[in-house]
């Protein structure tokens, strides 16, 4: 029980901060003001405010993350009528401004606010000690907001709205991109670890004790030249000619250090498939191994395509796995070993990369394809559309995830 949730944990959370660490980088170099960056939801154990504006949180629910920038979806400022505030001025210019009764600021000016804006003109009106002042707010001021955050201010220039088209499409491509580079990571991390990428030549890599090739004689880096007369150019011949006999005894013709013999062997039956024991040879070279990532990771990726067509063409919810059935991964992977451990992450980070790129609103895909309207119109949709129409993404996104969840559960623990 706790090795699979401490497993599911620093997958997951991996996972997600990768993902989300990919919109951070975009997004600064966009010139887009990152206002905060999460590790977990709920309340905050550690915080720390970076030199660039940006508020560094880990909160306490170790699930998940998010990355704030100004201007993107809810992220505003309010500041309702009356609410009372203490700004710190530097030369009579408000450069923080405090709405939480848990900070304390030294030498502050008290304020009922009546009046703001934050975003063009850059000022704070209200009533101080009887009077209505008006002070300038700094470019680069910030707010303390009610549970004691601080973050910056955003004025339009910083905003989401305001950067390139290329720069919002790189921002919001920018996470998938991450999940497929930690998953291409984890595969080339696995292949070391197995000691190289398996061959497709005819070379026996290993003869498992007590099989039925270890009882005939088969070793390492005997050569399978042909099963019964029929030449075996490759591993996939050996075993569909072995395979194809059902149960029959084999003859195999093998090459063992430049001499030729002739082996007899009787395939055992495992599960469905008959076997006689013996596994591929390695490519160990460096190269091969790095190369071996790759093709694991497009590997992965096309099964995880398939997957999407095949739910497409015939939908069912027995097909999509929440986090009830990554955690139930999480479990079997974690007694499998380290290796099952990192392929788990491998897979599912590909394959959060590839369902983000969905075009739903609220999606990554989603934002990608409202860029590119944007770039085709010479002007972005209004804020009120894009708002409904990522309101609709978000609803949709929620029911699948309860749908999802809910039938995780009945499959885990009723059915």
């Amino acid at each position: 029980m706790i090795q699979t949730l401490i497993t599911f944990i620093i997958v997951f959370g991996i996972i997600v901060v990768v993902h989300e660490y990919g919109h951070l980088f975009f997004a600064k170099r966009a010139g887009i003001l990152v206002r905060e960056f999460s590790i977990g939801m709920g309340p905050k154990i550690f915080a720390h405010q970076a030199k660039d504006g940006t508020f560094y949180s880990v909160r306490i629910l170790p699930l998940g993350g998010y990355v704030r920038m100004a201007g993107w979806g809810d992220d505003t400022t309010e500041i309702k009528k009356g609410t009372p505030a203490s700004l710190m001025l530097v030369e009579n210019q408000v450069v923080k401004i405090n709405l939480s009764d848990r900070v304390n600021l030294e030498n502050s000016v008290p304020m009922l606010v009546t009046e703001y804006d934050f975003e063009k003109a850059l000022f704070i009106e209200g009533e101080v000690f009887g009077e209505t002042r008006r002070y300038s707010v700094d470019h680069d001021a910030t707010i303390i907001e009610g549970d004691g955050t601080e973050i910056r201010i955003a004025p339009l220039d910083v905003q989401y709205q305001s950067a390139s088209v290329i720069g919002k499409i790189l921002t919001n491509f920018a996470g998938p991109l991450n999940n497929f580079i930690l998953g291409i990571i984890a595969f080339i991390i696995i292949t070391f670890m197995q000691g190289g990428v398996p061959s497709n030549t005819n070379e026996i890599g290993q003869v498992q004790p007590g099989t039925p090739a270890y009882t005939a004689g088969l070793q390492a880096k005997d050569k399978i030249q042909a099963v019964d007369g029929h030449k075996t150019a490759d591993w996939n011949e050996v075993a569909q000619r072995i395979s194809e006999n059902e149960g029959q005894t084999v003859t195999l013709d093998i090459e063992r250090e430049g001499t030729h013999k002739t082996v007899e062997v009787k395939p055992e039956k495992v599960e469905d498939r008959y076997l006689i024991g013996i596994t591929r040879s390695l490519k160990t070279g460096f190269v091969d191994k790095i190369t071996g990532g790759f093709t694991r990771a497009i590997d992965a990726a096309t099964l995880i395509f398939k997957a999407l067509g095949n739910l497409i063409s015939q939908p069912s919810l027995d097909k999509l796995g929440g986090p009830v059935a990554i955690y139930d991964l999480s479990g079997q992977a974690a007694r499998e070993g380290i290796t099952s451990v990192i392929a788990l992450l491998a897979m599912l980070s590909i394959n959060l990369g590839i369902v983000n790129l969905i075009p739903i609103p609220v999606l990554d895909g989603g934002k990608i394809v409202l860029n590119i309207i944007e770039a085709l119109r010479g002007k972005p949709l209004s804020q009120e559309k894009e708002g409904i129409l990522t309101l609709i993404g978000l609803v949709f996104m929620v029911l699948l995830m309860i749908a999802v969840t809910w039938n995780d559960i009945l499959r885990a623990f009723i059915r």
